[in-house]
Protein backbone atom coordinates (compact mmCIF):
# COMPACT_ATOMS: atom_id res chain seq x y z
CA UNK A 1 0.00 0.00 0.00
CA UNK A 2 1.08 3.51 -0.77
CA UNK A 3 1.01 6.08 1.32
CA UNK A 4 1.75 9.73 1.09
CA UNK A 5 4.96 11.30 3.19
CA UNK A 6 6.00 14.89 4.19
CA UNK A 7 9.51 14.26 3.87
CA UNK A 8 11.90 18.09 4.79
CA UNK A 9 15.51 17.88 3.14
CA UNK A 10 18.13 20.47 4.93
CA UNK A 11 20.72 21.49 1.92
CA UNK A 12 23.57 23.40 2.19
CA UNK A 13 25.22 24.92 -0.77
CA UNK A 14 28.46 26.03 -1.69
CA UNK A 15 28.04 29.53 -3.67
CA UNK A 16 31.77 29.96 -4.05
CA UNK A 17 34.22 27.56 -2.93
CA UNK A 18 37.12 30.57 -2.94
CA UNK A 19 35.75 31.66 0.37
CA UNK A 20 33.50 29.12 1.51
CA UNK A 21 30.85 31.47 0.91
CA UNK A 22 27.00 29.02 1.58
CA UNK A 23 23.69 28.75 1.83
CA UNK A 24 21.53 26.73 3.89
CA UNK A 25 17.94 25.85 3.38
CA UNK A 26 15.02 23.76 3.95
CA UNK A 27 12.68 22.16 1.05
CA UNK A 28 9.80 20.62 1.49
CA UNK A 29 8.15 17.64 -0.33
CA UNK A 30 5.50 15.10 -0.56
CA UNK A 31 6.80 11.72 -1.45
CA UNK A 32 4.46 8.71 -2.43
CA UNK A 33 6.02 5.84 -1.59
CA UNK A 34 5.42 2.56 0.28
CA UNK A 35 7.95 2.89 3.51
CA UNK A 36 9.06 5.67 4.89
CA UNK A 37 12.94 3.82 3.68
CA UNK A 38 11.66 4.18 0.42
CA UNK A 39 10.06 8.10 0.84
CA UNK A 40 13.49 8.92 2.77
CA UNK A 41 15.27 7.62 -0.46
CA UNK A 42 13.23 9.45 -3.03
CA UNK A 43 13.39 12.85 -1.50
CA UNK A 44 16.89 12.46 -1.34
CA UNK A 45 17.31 11.76 -5.11
CA UNK A 46 15.29 14.36 -5.87
CA UNK A 47 16.90 17.09 -4.11
CA UNK A 48 19.92 15.98 -5.56
CA UNK A 49 18.21 16.68 -8.78
CA UNK A 50 16.84 20.16 -7.76
CA UNK A 51 19.83 21.38 -6.10
CA UNK A 52 23.05 19.80 -8.08
CA UNK A 53 25.47 22.13 -6.46
CA UNK A 54 24.56 20.49 -2.75
CA UNK A 55 27.44 19.46 -0.95
CA UNK A 56 25.39 18.16 2.14
CA UNK A 57 21.44 16.79 2.33
CA UNK A 58 19.80 15.89 5.34
CA UNK A 59 16.67 14.14 4.40
CA UNK A 60 14.16 13.20 7.67
CA UNK A 61 10.27 12.25 7.16
CA UNK A 62 8.15 13.48 9.38
CA UNK A 63 4.91 12.79 9.08
CA UNK A 64 2.36 10.71 7.34
CA UNK A 65 0.30 12.17 5.81
CA UNK A 66 -2.06 9.67 4.14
Amino acid sequence: MVHTYEVLVDIKEFADLANNTFQRGTTRYEIDAPSKEQADGMAFRKARSEHPQGTEYDVRVTRLLR
